[in-house]
């Protein structure tokens, strides 16, 4: 290792200055003499950029170079790496990091965005200057999944990636599992509690989820990130009522990424789904993430832990400019972007697996043989059912769940159109996948 006090200085640019970026400035400043140590370099803030100058971010950056625009500070010929923590997968954050490769400075980003909407060009960029395209703070927080998958797992045949990726959903889904409320009360809370922002959308819709889950799937099967191949659904439609009914057959409700190679290509799904409560995702609770990987040599590996926040997702940025400090350049997605295989989709409605049908059946005799009768003439078999009497102010409907034998997705599709239609069935059911089950 290099005497830190001989070696070249790493020069590092800060573009965004909100929790995380002023977690990675504390981090620099609070454990500088370590830092030095691990990476044979001293670790310099050598220029930060922020819309408000004025504003109070409880760090002193008096000292550090200021930039009024971040894409100067990206063409700055004193910095070796930027770091973009902006945001958002076009404008001024995508503009940073491409003038930034450009000019052959490193990069570090938070932004799961602009990594699963643009990696593959940037990674292109980045391996013709020589330089880093490193992105672990932009999935799971402060989990290591990035670096497990580029490098410790890196001699396994991977077969699956399935993970909980947002902790706003898990929070909420925990609450309502917890409370009996129903979503839009606890999201009302969660976003009272900064865990959900004002729109939630991109959370609570899976949208977050999906642009995480993409990047692994191009890190774990060696093809091209492809966001646009990712199935989604939210949380919005889970109801306490469904919690409660997926705790009595043996489940918990997850927002879960789901990706997994097959013979047909490559699944990514984005959806809730029931989990056995005897693994390991099912008790992972509140904001905490976690990714389970299967792999051909170490079987399942699972990693949890607090998915964002000023101190898991600073912790990921540090950990990856140590890394460029060291001088360990490696091909953002492992093999070079050139040898990265077009992402094949898998069908959908070749899935085969168990679901979850809640559904408000007509308080009447013969309904539920109606019903049942109707799954059955789209080949669908039930296995275990519950009905319930009539909820409060709904005293002409009774909700029914059941859980079906392994199904294709296509025909589960079939049923689900046929029971839309069906005189004694109120409103949308609503089919969540069963996953997590040893087949």
């Amino acid at each position: 290792m290099n005497d830190p006090l001989k070696a070249e200085p790493l020069k590092i640019g800060v573009a965004g200055l909100g929790t995380v970026g002023a977690g990675v400035i504390k981090i620099l400043k609070e454990r500088a003499g370590f830092l030095a140590d691990a990476s044979g370099r001293t670790l310099v803030l050598g220029g930060v950029s922020a819309r408000d100058r004025a504003k109070d971010r409880g760090i002193d950056i008096r000292d550090v170079r200021w930039f009024d625009d971040a894409r100067e500070m990206a063409k700055a010929d004193d910095l070796d790496v930027i770091v973009e923590l902006i945001g958002g997968s076009e404008g001024v954050a995508r503009e940073v990091v491409e003038l930034a490769l450009a000019h052959g400075k490193h990069v570090v980003t938070a932004n799961k965005a602009l990594i699963a909407h643009h990696g593959l060009a940037l990674g292109r960029l980045a391996e013709e200057k020589g330089v880093s395209l490193n992105y672990e703070a932009a999935v799971a927080g402060g989990i290591p999944i990035i670096k497990a998958l580029r490098e410790g797992l890196a001699a396994n045949e991977i077969t699956s990636v399935v993970g909980i990726l947002n902790g706003t959903c898990n929070y909420i889904l925990t609450e309502m599992e917890k409370t009996g409320r129903d979503f839009t009360e606890v999201l009302a809370d969660a976003q009272a509690l900064g865990y959900a922002e004002a729109d939630p959308s991109f959370d609570v819709g899976g949208i977050d989820a999906a642009h995480k889950l993409a990047i692994l799937a191009s890190l774990a099967f060696g093809v091209q990130i492809d966001f646009g191949g990712v199935h989604i659904e939210g949380i919005e439609r889970v109801t306490a009522t469904d919690i409660s009914f997926a705790r009595e057959f043996g489940y918990r409700i997850k927002l879960l990424g789901v990706a997994r190679k097959t013979e047909a290509g490559i699944e990514q799904r984005v959806h809730p789904a029931l989990v056995p409560d005897t693994v390991p995702l099912a008790n992972v609770m509140g904001v905490f993430n976690a990714v389970a990987v299967e792999g051909d040599r170490v079987g399942q590996v699972v990693l949890e832990g607090r998915g964002a926040g000023e101190g898991p997702t600073a912790s990921a940025v540090l950990s990856d400019l140590i890394d460029i400090a060291r001088g360990f350049i490696v091909p953002p997605f492992i093999v070079p972007t050139a040898r990265l295989a077009p992402s094949r989709e898998s069908p959908a409605d070749t899935h085969l697996g168990r679901y979850f049908l809640s559904l408000a059946a007509a308080d009447r005799a013969g309904s539920m043989a109606a019903i049942t009768r109707a799954l059955a003439d789209e080949g669908v078999s039930i296995e275990r059912m519950i009905q319930r009497g009539a909820e409060k102010g709904a005293t002409d409907r009774l909700p029914v769940v059941f859980i079906t034998h392994e199904t294709q997705e296509g025909t589960m599709q079939r049923a689900l159109a046929q029971l839309m239609q069906h005189q004694d069935v109120a409103g949308t059911p609503l089919m969540l996948r069963v996953e997590g089950e040893t087949r």
